[in-house]
């Protein structure tokens, strides 16, 4: 199916919908060995699609708890879980949902004032001016950088915008050939996307709270100036005819998860840059020809241009007919010091470029700066950067060279439950000029052609992978509908997987930089009760337990997981909300997973964020009202800013739904799920 088909298509509500339907067709050319095709080997198809392992691969997975009789979900839960909440029922409708014994309060909106000098906000009489000092739109991820107890700056991306929802009387424009963009609006559009960095604090009620007066508090946008550090800056790949030198760009676009260094600094990760790139040469299918671009086939990789917006109806810079290397200066690890407003941000080239889902960081037990990364793409792959130099003192500040002087590596998932990691190094292997790599420029500038090269796994859509303790990591692998079955692999088990899995990876030595390490799969996503679905959980998991598409993770300060849930506008097929689910990693409920919060239709549940020792909890629920409405009982029909699903969180009929920060709280002040 061709992008135009897709835009027209009527099962698409909304243009989220339609890109990211989009979106599921791969770029990479390499699919000879993924992921599926790895975890059948290593466990059996048959098996796997039966949810049936047998008693080693169970055992493996569970614990012996799988082997006996199971005890009821809430005996279980009671007796052995260490995440003491009651269970939340699962569901979809106008509201969230948090299980009892919990406060989730709305700590800001979209549009919202975070400075001094922000204008209250009028949705009705929107300006890019007011929009640069508000809060943004979609909010994704959310960290926290402490300035003393009970007060720091809170660091939140804003990925994307659905100016259905977010102008009133405009409707999808992707449809409409944007036809209603006017270019106040697509600037008012830029303004509302990259990050919102602003100080909050809590009271003695134990309430948090926005402190508009700090003068670091900040919007950075698709206009905010940059600089690059690493291998590509100032190359010539890099250089445009507003930025001859090669080493400022403006903006950063689509910034999905991110991370906190171990020195407080904000990690945003670009990932869906592509969808923001315009070319006026269109056939008759309404496809670009890149085939008469310099650098053709390194676009066609990485999906540029996506035509997603009009940006380049009024910006060159987003238009490749006239600026073909501006997609170059995209696709990174932007670094961002929250106290300090007059610090450029940098874009980390040496972290490579591709469709970054996260950066979550760690110390190495060899003392080393560790970063996981997926490059969320079907059948694209896993990444992890790992510093030359160990952490110290006086190397944990802003611009640190730990972020530039280093290896990147990218995974293979072997048959046999091992990992290679294997370094992206110009000179190495295939990396040379002979093909195509002149230097390590090229290779941070074409990361995926470089793990292409170099026989990485392709995944089902990589998404956060969160570095625990002792060496372990997990990745999140949201689904991957494309994959046949003649495609399923060890590691990716299931064609057309609808509902995701998470992999468990146990580092060599408990050191995450080893290059080397085992990996398992932790939970076969989805409804257990249907067979061929082939979801694997705990025996003890209820049915308001078990969930499809993990997105993002984190630990609390007990070093427990919490997952979040994204499955867009597939959320019909499950009935259930995008939530946040406790799950277990160890011991007989390993695989044993509850639901702790929910979202209201159409939205995507993101964070995790833990703060003040695992008492305050972030949670960042973006676009909703917008995913899978035509499959909400009573509603049955696409949202549209005068008719929405949802009116949350304010429930005001003159407002819109408003992508929010949700700040939890047990009502008795202690912590977390303890």
């Amino acid at each position: 199916m061709q992008k135009k088909d897709i835009i027209q298509d009527p099962a698409y509500g909304n243009k989220a919908e339609a890109f990211e339907a989009f979106d599921d067709i791969p770029t990479n050319p390499h699919l000879g060995n993924t992921i599926g095709d790895v975890i059948h080997r290593r466990y059996g198809r048959r098996d796997v699609l039966r949810g049936a392992l047998g008693v080693t691969a169970t055992t493996a997975l569970f614990g012996t708890s799988a082997l006996v009789a199971p005890k009821t979900a809430q005996a279980a839960t009671a007796a052995d879980s260490r995440y003491r909440f009651d269970e939340l029922q699962w569901g979809n409708d106008a509201s969230h949902h948090i299980a009892d014994g919990y406060n989730a309060d709305i700590l800001v909106r979209w549009g919202d004032p975070i400075t001094a000098d922000a204008p209250e906000f009028d949705v009705m009489n929107q300006t890019p001016e007011a929009q640069s000092q508000q809060f943004g739109y979609n909010n994704d991820y959310v960290g926290f950088a402490e300035i003393e107890p009970g007060r720091g700056m809170l660091c939140v991306n804003h990925e994307y915008t659905n100016e259905e929802v977010m102008f009133p009387g405009l409707g999808r424009q992707d449809r409409a050939g944007f036809e209603g963009m006017t270019e106040d609006l697509v600037n008012i559009e830029m303004a509302a996307h990259g990050g919102s960095v602003f100080e909050i604090q809590k009271d003695a009620t134990g309430k948090w709270s926005i402190n508009r007066n700090n003068p670091a508090n900040r919007r950075i946008t698709a206009n905010t100036p940059m600089t690059f550090d690493g291998p590509a800056a100032g190359h010539p790949r890099l250089r445009t005819s507003a930025d001859p030198a090669g080493m400022t760009v403006l903006g950063t676009i689509n910034n999905c998860a991110g991370g906190m260094t171990p020195w407080g600094t904000y990690l945003m990760a670009e990932e869906n840059f592509h969808g923001y790139f315009w070319s006026d040469k269109l056939d008759a299918d309404g496809k670009v020809d890149v085939s008469e671009q310099p650098e053709g086939e390194k676009m066609a990789r990485y999906g540029v241009p996506g035509r997603w917006y009009a940006w380049g109806q009024y910006h060159d810079r987003f238009n490749i007919d006239k600026e073909p290397n501006e997609p170059n200066r995209f696709g990174y690890i932007v670094e961002v010091d929250p106290m300090n407003p007059n610090a450029m941000p940098i874009k980390h080239t040496a972290l490579g470029r591709f469709r970054h889902e996260g950066a979550e960081t760690t110390v190495a037990s060899d003392g080393r700066l560790v970063i996981y990364s997926g490059d969320d793409n079907r059948f694209d792959y896993q990444y992890k950067w790992v510093s030359a130099e160990p952490v110290t003192e006086a190397n944990s500040h802003f611009g640190s060279s730990l972020l530039s002087e280093g290896t990147l590596f990218v995974a293979r998932f072997n048959d046999d439950g091992t990992i290679d990691w294997l370094p992206l190094v110009h000179g190495e292997g295939p990396l040379t000029a002979e093909n195509g790599f002149d230097s390590q420029a090229d290779i941070a500038i074409d990361t995926r052609l470089a793990a292409d090269a170099l026989g990485a796994t392709p995944m089902d859509r990589p998404e956060d992978a969160q570095p625990g303790p002792d060496g372990t990591a997990y990745l999140m692998l949201t689904n991957n509908s494309r994959r046949k079955l003649d495609q399923v692999d060890a590691a990716n088990p299931r064609p057309e997987s609808n509902f995701g899995h998470i992999i468990e990876i146990k580092e060599e030595g408990q050191n995450h930089s080893a290059t080397r390490g085992t990996w398992s799969i932790l939970v076969l996503c989805g409804d257990p009760t249907i067979e061929e679905v082939g979801a694997m959980w705990n025996p003890e998991t209820s049915e308001n337990g078990w969930f499809s598409s993990p997105d993002n993770c984190a630990f609390d300060a007990s070093g427990r997981l919490w997952i979040s849930t994204d499955q867009g506008s597939g959320w019909g097929r499950t009935g259930k909300s995008d939530g946040l689910y406790a799950l277990e990693t160890e011991g007989d409920l390993r695989g044993h997973s509850k639901l702790f919060f929910r979202c209201p239709v159409g939205g995507e549940l993101c964070g995790p964020y833990f703060a003040d020792e695992s008492r305050t909890l972030f949670l960042a629920v973006q676009h909703p009202g917008t995913d899978g409405t035509r499959d909400l009982k009573g509603f049955e029909r696409d949202s549209t800013f005068e008719d929405p699903a949802t009116r949350w969180p304010d429930f005001d009929d003159a407002m819109p739904p408003r992508p929010s920060v949700v700040v939890v709280t047990k009502q008795n002040g202690g912590v977390i799920a303890v």
